[in-house]
């Protein structure tokens, strides 16, 4: 028996190297007629079968729940992932970065699933895209399925990078529809609207050409995400984006109801919030929350979990923040987010974007080790009796070789252990309390009976 099973187990591990090489070669095998032999005691099943068979993550509550247990990622952010995989000189990054967070037990990542007339655009007008790039998503889904990563996919940008609102408004001042050369005409403008509802039925039901399976039934996307970092600040009320959000949860929704919504947004504290909550807004943000209102946006039906943002060096530039003020604001923020999960909102809160930047005055790696760690014991203390605080994912990981894509958070696992170590002890802790969590807990766990390194 011990023979046969170890014979197997090459023969599996030799058709799966060959897939592999193939895959990352050419980049175009179809995988939906490929069928690796199965481990003893296991079934035999196509990659498009795995796929749709995979359990969802949902929510119940304040908590992601995952094959009926409650479940509590860990995660980063690798914005890049779609654009490095159009080419196949720098596919490899791509497999790379899910390998060393594999190692580090994460379980999910953030990244854009949007690039709008840009370098690699995939949507190179409106409502049309360029087949190539939507190959090159399509390639990361299974990649992340590999690893066993689930991913939080984000569509649309405020900001101007990779065209974002800036892109649709152009769009439509240059086809003479537009109401405003305004940003904020993204919000409130009915052909701008129907532009961004035009891409996102095209993304939800996109077939991938690599499994066969729409985006929509695939479980590898745990949630889509509607913007990154919406804010309107030509209407302060919140009023506009209110609008605009429950416009497009609620369209969202129309299509795709297997998958988990979130905004996006930072959470910042609006005008229906009291004075208690408006009080923690960092620095200028305390009197202008740039129309975005952190309760009232996530209250909304179709919205499965709130997110926030965590930049103290940034939000707290003005206030000459010392390290120490910045740890405080920072706990201060998470855990005020973390209560309205529990008391207000009663669903998950996920801290989907945090980071100290090395540039900030009087920067040393040892203040980046201790913010994290306290982000992180807020986060676990919250799963440990089962709270709303959900996740916190860390802006950004890369592996080695991608400094073009490096800003001031940016930071390569390999270059520095001692954060490294942090990141795996949060996910391992994570695992632990939910150990029959899928198949995500005993991944985690497996690569904390791997080492401490």
């Amino acid at each position: 028996m011990a023979l046969g099973g170890g014979l197997a187990l090459y023969h599996v591990l030799g058709v799966a190297t060959c897939v592999a090489l193939l895959y990352f070669t050419f980049g175009e095998v179809d995988l939906r007629h490929i069928s690796l032999p199965s481990l003893p005691g296991s079934g035999a099943a196509s990659p498009r079968a795995a796929a749709v068979a995979a359990p969802f993550v949902e929510r119940r509550g304040a908590q992601l729940f995952l094959e009926g247990e409650p479940f509590y990622p860990n995660g980063w952010n690798s914005y890049w992932l779609m654009d490095q995989a159009v080419d196949a000189r720098s596919r490899d990054r791509v497999s790379r970065m899910f390998r060393a967070a594999a190692e580090m037990g994460l379980t999910v990542c953030r990244s854009w699933a949007f690039n709008d007339g840009a370098y690699n655009a995939l949507q190179v007008s409106p409502g049309h895209f360029d087949e190539r790039v939507f190959k090159a998503l399509d390639r990361v889904l299974v990649e992340a399925g590999r690893h066993g990563v689930r991913l939080i996919l984000s569509l649309a940008n405020n900001l101007e990078a990779y065209g974002g609102k800036t892109q649709y408004v152009r769009w439509a001042w240059e086809e003479g529809v537009g109401l405003s050369a305004s940003n904020d005409s993204f919000f409130f403008d009915p052909a701008i609207r129907d532009y961004f509802k035009v891409y996102l039925k095209t993304l939800l039901t996109r077939k991938n050409h690599l499994t066969g399976v729409e985006y929509r039934d695939d479980p590898t996307i745990l949630a889509w995400e509607l913007m990154n970092e919406p804010r309107c600040t030509t209407d302060l009320s919140g009023d506009t984006l209110q609008r605009w959000i429950e416009e497009m949860a609620a369209y969202v929704k129309s299509i795709d109801r297997k998958h988990l919504l979130t905004v996006g947004t930072e959470g910042f504290y609006g005008p229906t919030s009291p004075p208690s909550k408006q009080d923690v807004n960092p620095g200028i943000w305390k009197d202008n929350n740039y129309g975005s209102d952190f309760i009232r946006n996530a209250k909304i039906p179709d919205i499965d979990f709130a997110s926030i943002h965590l930049y103290p060096d940034t939000w707290l530039l003005k206030q000459h923040a010392t390290a120490e003020e910045k740890l405080e604001f920072a706990k201060r923020w998470v855990a005020s987010h973390i209560e309205d999960g529990d008391t207000e909102l009663g669903k998950p809160v996920l801290t989907t974007e945090f980071g100290l930047s090395r540039r900030a005055q009087g920067f040393d790696p040892s203040h980046r080790d201790v913010l994290y760690r306290a982000i992180y014991d807020i986060v676990y203390g919250s799963a440990a009796r089962g709270g709303a605080g959900a996740a916190a994912f860390v802006w950004q990981l890369a592996p080695e070789g991608m400094e073009e894509y490096h800003d001031d958070y940016s930071v390569v696992p390999s270059e520095h252990p001692s954060l490294r170590r942090l990141i795996k002890e949060q996910s391992c802790r994570l695992a632990k309390l939910r150990p029959g969590a899928g198949e995500e807990a005993r991944r985690a766990l497996a690569a904390c009976a791997a080492g401490s390194s």
